[in-house]
């Protein structure tokens, strides 16, 4: 400590020397400007001097301007400068003015201000660009290892992003040049780095130059633009990798380059498939959450964990968190429980939605306000060799939960659906249909009772992106069901708010379909991961056509043909209009449901689906004629 305060004194030290120095010999320039005819080497020229000297020294000392690190200067520290000294030369003035009128020449005095504020200026700033130089040097051109990146978005966020690299001595990239769609900034530089149209002269640099990776500072860019930039960084054989803002939290991102202290990561396939930002009505969703305690079914699933941090973030009194497998619960937990901040009671309970009697004690336990059902058997392939599992889960379990909330007075209910209950081809999405069908059976109940439906997750267990990842990892090869096959994709997190979003503008026995925008080749999506791995398709890594799995759809959809969307307040979310069932009926259809599952087998159950969800139907029956169509084209048509 003792040698930092001495060196930080020296430095001042220095500084102060430095200034004083050059005031001194601004005096004597200005003495030569305006000559011995107005004023002499004596009495009128040394007390007028040591009077400035004195003022511009008292004032830059009270602005802290010596307390600045001058190296990393902005706007504000020459700001602060230049009030400083001006403020010295009007104190400087009005002192001379009313004590040493005689001897003070305000000519002199003003003179001797304009030449030292000048020089002091270009001191700090040629000391500056020193600095940045020789950083810039000693990296970019002694490091021979140095990594020479190319950084798209020549606005603040790529601005923030050079600068940190050109102040820190922890990582090895060298900035060569940016890439901007603004045209007016081409051939223009920043800090030394020069500007080139990205439009026409991306490609052509980046397999003529050294440069080995691409950072993406543009956090306003669309996922057709960035898919764009990145299919030209992959075709010239180079890296594609993000700056994040210094905001955002490492935990979130676990591939940030947290070695070099850095905000960059990897680019991955979920930054190429998301949207655009969610625009959600906070206030409302407050209203449902805050302060009120939460039960969320199936809490340490993909979603289900998702809704428990974005719950958590609104601080309700109580968050209740319930699932069967305890492995992922106790993740989930713990992560929440490390909030040092955190002023919700968080509550684990290990335990399964079949059971009547556990579901009856929960909610007498903890009298939840808002219920988020996302508990379910989820596994297309596995729940067409295990209908009976299916039905008792995702149907009378559900049905469980949805007696237990309206007997206990839950104010608001909503299940998570999935876009796999529109004419549904497998015994998974029939049983969420039958879940959505209870639903729609709660018109009269005193709970407002809602579902959202959605499709896949990106990431989520199970789903396509981890079991390719885990593929190119082994080094293939990537196995798809079929080059023609699409699907909805949303990222967990964008799903999640317009869940809370939905949920909070849900009045009774509706079911909201979210926009999923447009769906995604699987085929295509298999090429870009392996690219992004920095492979190439077919050659380091074959993708391989193994056939539709038992109950899958050539193309998911969203609506029935039946059904028709009302848009709401939110772009993003609709409210279907179909038909409507009694509880009466509905119960009907569960006892024969209870009866076919009796059978245990598998070819009854089947039946029984059918009967009780008429839109259940032989996925061959559906592949050759499926439409493809998002909920947001639909409503359009609607509309118009």
């Amino acid at each position: 400590m003792n040698f930092l305060f001495s060196k930080f004194q020296l430095r001042k030290l220095l500084l102060l020397t430095v200034d004083t120095t050059i005031v001194l010999v601004s005096c004597l320039a200005a003495f030569l400007i305006i000559g011995e005819d107005h004023i002499q080497f004596d009495r009128s020229f040394f007390t007028p001097s040591l009077l400035l000297l004195g003022c511009l020294t008292m004032s830059r000392l009270f602005f802290s301007t010596y307390n600045s690190i001058w190296r990393f200067a902005d706007t504000r520290e020459y700001s602060y400068l230049i009030c400083a000294d001006t403020i010295g030369f009007l104190a400087a003035t009005l002192v001379g003015g009313f004590l040493l009128w005689a001897y003070a020449s305000f000519l002199f005095l003003f003179i001797t201000f304009m030449l030292s504020l000048v020089l002091v200026l270009c001191s700090r700033i040629i000391y500056k660009q020193l600095h940045h130089y020789n950083r810039h040097y000693e990296r970019g051109h002694k490091d021979v290892s140095a990594i020479q990146i190319a950084i798209v978005g020549a606005g603040h966020a790529g601005t923030m992003l050079l600068e940190e690299l050109q102040s820190s001595k922890t990582h090895e990239y060298a900035p060569y040049c940016f890439f901007d769609n603004d045209v007016l900034k081409s051939g223009s530089f920043i800090r030394g780095v020069k500007v080139y149209n990205l439009e026409k002269n991306m490609l052509n640099m980046l397999r003529s130059t050294p440069i080995s990776e691409v950072v993406l500072a543009v956090p306003a860019i669309t996922a057709e633009e960035q898919q764009r930039i990145v299919d030209i960084c992959l075709e010239a054989g180079c890296k594609v990798k993000i700056y994040a803002s210094p905001f955002e939290r490492l935990n979130k991102n676990p591939g940030m380059d947290k070695s070099r202290k850095l905000n960059i990561r990897d680019i991955n396939i979920e930054d190429l498939l998301s949207r655009e930002p969610v625009s959600l009505d906070l206030e409302l969703t407050l209203k449902l959450i805050h302060d009120k305690t939460v039960l969320i079914t199936g809490g340490g699933g993909s979603i289900g964990s998702e809704l428990c941090r974005q719950v958590l973030a609104m601080t309700p009194k109580k968050l209740v968190i319930v699932d069967i497998y305890e492995n992922s619960t106790y993740e989930i937990q713990r992560e929440l429980l490390a909030n040092s901040e955190l002023k919700t009671e968080v509550v684990v309970e290990i335990a399964s939605i079949r059971d009547t009697q556990k579901m009856e004690h929960l909610f007498a336990r903890h009298q939840p306000d808002v219920v988020f059902h996302a508990a379910a058997h989820k596994h297309v392939p596995l729940m067409e060799d295990s209908c009976d599992e299916a039905i008792k889960n995702n149907v009378f379990g559900t049905m469980n939960v949805v007696n237990a909330a309206e007997r206990h007075g839950v104010q608001k209910f909503i299940l998570i659906s999935s876009d796999k209950a529109v004419n549904p081809t497998n015994v998974m999405g029939a049983t969420k249909r039958i879940g959505e069908m209870i639903i729609q059976s709660k018109q009269d109940s005193k709970t407002e009772f809602t579902a959202v439906r959605f499709g896949n997750v990106l990431g989520s267990n199970g789903s396509v992106l981890p079991i390719f990842a885990k593929q190119i990892a082994l080094g293939g090869p990537v196995t798809i069901t079929d080059k023609r096959v699409n699907r909805f994709f949303m990222t967990i997190s964008e799903a999640v708010q317009l869940v809370l979003q939905a949920s909070a503008m849900a009045e009774r026995a509706e079911i909201f379909v979210l926009d999923m925008g447009q769906p995604v080749q699987i085929y295509d999506l298999a090429q870009n991961m392996i690219k992004l791995a920095g492979l190439i398709p077919h050659k380091d890594i074959e993708i391989q056509e193994i056939g539709l799995r038992p109950g899958e759809k050539m193309y998911e959809e969203l609506l029935t043909k039946n059904e028709r969307l009302k848009q709401t307040s939110n772009e993003k979310i609709f409210v279907e209009h179909g038909e409507e069932i009694s509880e009466k009926e509905l119960l009907l259809k569960m006892a024969r449901l209870k009866e076919a599952l009796e059978s245990m087998d598998n070819d009854t159950i089947r039946k029984g689906l059918k009967a009780v969800v008429p839109t259940y139907l032989n996925p061959e029956n559906v592949n050759g004629a499926q439409e493809k169509t998002t909920a947001l084209e639909m409503a359009k048509k609607i509309n118009a």
